[in-house]
């Protein structure tokens, strides 16, 4: 009896160290599968990008709800998906809404605010609330097995206050008169230590987490927040760094031209863009700001720049205001100007399933996901993106000419190989009559037939065409 119990305990010990040993594997096992092609200058042209907020988009919060999703994804034509920050956070004053700390709240309601995606505890880890490492590895796979690339929301100015840097390494932050480090001057980010890029180590180190992700996760690139607050010169001994071991998509949270400068970022915010979008929305630009915006990015940027367009993403929607309270019910318009206009389009978690309210940015909230009539429609718009040439919006965009028309009219027309397209909205309470070049069209939303054989062509408030010659 004895031996027989000795043999079971045995057997129990081995079966416990197996367990131990898978799960060990689960964590620094096999990596993520890489066999995608690098993308390349042509995907970027016909791209739609995704921004995934994984704690909200499910009422579980996790990598495994959003994979599920990835090949729903596809049919709106997206390309890329950018993953809000996906690091552990801080706990060290961790932010909660209305601008306290978690800390300032009774003991029993603290554990609901999760704090900022951006208050990094360590550029390795993965935040234990999405899942782990191998639920993170086999979402970047079902993107890449579905022609999707993967980028990370990286932090580069600061990190929280927990990180292992500002224990064994406090000369890596920027600090007082006193010595002691501080949060980003002029925000009220009291919960990250900012970064002190005069030291070469921190530098090296942030660096080698980035290379990280792209030589052990398979990642495509990064979106880097505040690019613009983090001195040139790293950004141009970074992304030649990455880019020696994978050509990688990078985008600047910024709108600074010289961060596309050679072989920089790919692509930048059209801060403007949005910013005209909403003023055209509520009455206070018009449609000659509009022109203005135009101009000044063709004088500020190279023709192979890349701007991201955007109606909504999550600093818009948790702070200034869903796409309704902003747009009113002009939503469609304002959602096609943002793909036929130059550029890459940019969807929001939620944006396809029309959410209709304000994210909480520290605690945990859910998204709609059932699918309308704005799902069919960015749908739509995902299909012409994905294949006409004449909307191309990358390194080697479609031509953007604007034609003539009454004052709160805009039309303009977009060409590349042969193919033609139309853009024209009215931007005013008011029906107008205009002009447009004879020919026979498709009107691609109404998918019917135009025969512009006389004109002139009468066209409601806040009405809008998509023409393809």
């Amino acid at each position: 009896m004895k031996q027989l119990i000795t043999l079971i305990c045995i057997m129990v010990l081995m079966l416990s160290c197996k367990e131990e040993k898978k799960e060990d594997k689960i964590e620094d096992g096999p990596k993520t599968s890489v066999e995608i092609e690098p993308i390349s200058d042509e995907i970027l042209e016909t791209a739609v990008i995704y921004e995934a907020n994984i704690r909200q988009y499910s009422p579980e919060g996790t990598f495994d709800e959003f994979t599920k999703d990835i090949p729903t994804l596809k049919e709106l034509g997206v390309k890329v998906i950018w993953l809000m920050p996906v690091f552990p956070i801080s706990e060290t004053k961790r932010k909660a809404t209305g601008g306290k700390f978690a800390s300032e709240f009774p003991v029993e309601e603290r554990a609901k605010y999760l704090g900022s995606y951006y208050a990094v505890t360590d550029f390795k880890k993965i935040n234990p609330e999405f899942g782990n490492k191998e639920d993170f590895r086999e979402l970047v796979k079902t993107a890449h097995d579905n022609g999707i690339y993967v980028i990370l929301d990286w932090v580069p100015n600061h990190t929280g206050w927990d990180h292992e840097w500002l224990k064994n390494h406090p000369e890596y932050y920027t600090q007082n008169e006193k010595g002691e480090v501080i949060h980003p001057e002029g925000t009220d980010w009291t919960d990250v230590a900012d970064l002190n890029y005069d030291n070469l180590d921190m530098r090296k180190e942030m660096i080698e987490d980035m290379l990280y992700w792209i030589k052990e996760e398979g990642v495509d690139g990064f979106r880097c927040d505040v690019a613009g607050s983090v001195p040139l010169d790293f950004w141009e001994t970074a992304i030649s760094k990455l880019r020696s071991e994978k050509d990688v998509f990078m985008l600047a949270e910024a709108w600074e031209p010289e961060l596309l400068d050679g072989n920089l970022f790919d692509m930048a915010y059209a801060w403007d863009g949005h910013h005209a979008m909403n003023g055209l929305a509520k009455g206070e630009k018009s449609v000659a700001d509009f022109d203005a915006y135009i101009a000044k990015i063709n004088k500020d940027y190279d023709q192979d720049d890349i701007l991201m367009n955007f109606i909504t993403n999550h600093d818009e929607n948790s702070w200034s205001g869903t796409i309704k309270e902003r747009m009113g019910d002009k939503k469609e318009l304002f959602t096609a100007l943002e793909y036929l206009m130059p550029g890459m389009p940019l969807i929001y978690s939620g944006q396809e399933y029309d959410l209709d309210h304000r994210l909480k940015f520290f605690e945990k909230d859910s998204i709609p996901k059932t699918k309308g009539k704005y799902f069919d429609y960015l749908k739509k718009l995902g299909e012409l993106k994905n294949t006409n040439p004449a909307l191309h919006g990358g390194k080697n965009a479609a031509t953007y000419k604007r034609l003539d028309a009454e004052k709160d009219v805009l039309i303009f027309e977009r060409s590349k190989e042969g193919q033609t397209l139309l853009f024209v909205g009215n931007f005013s309470d008011k029906e107008s009559s205009i002009i447009l070049p004879k020919g026979i069209y498709l009107d691609y939303i109404r998918n019917t037939k135009a025969e512009l054989t006389s004109n002139p062509f009468r066209i409601d408030p806040w009405q809008y065409h998509i023409l393809i010659k």
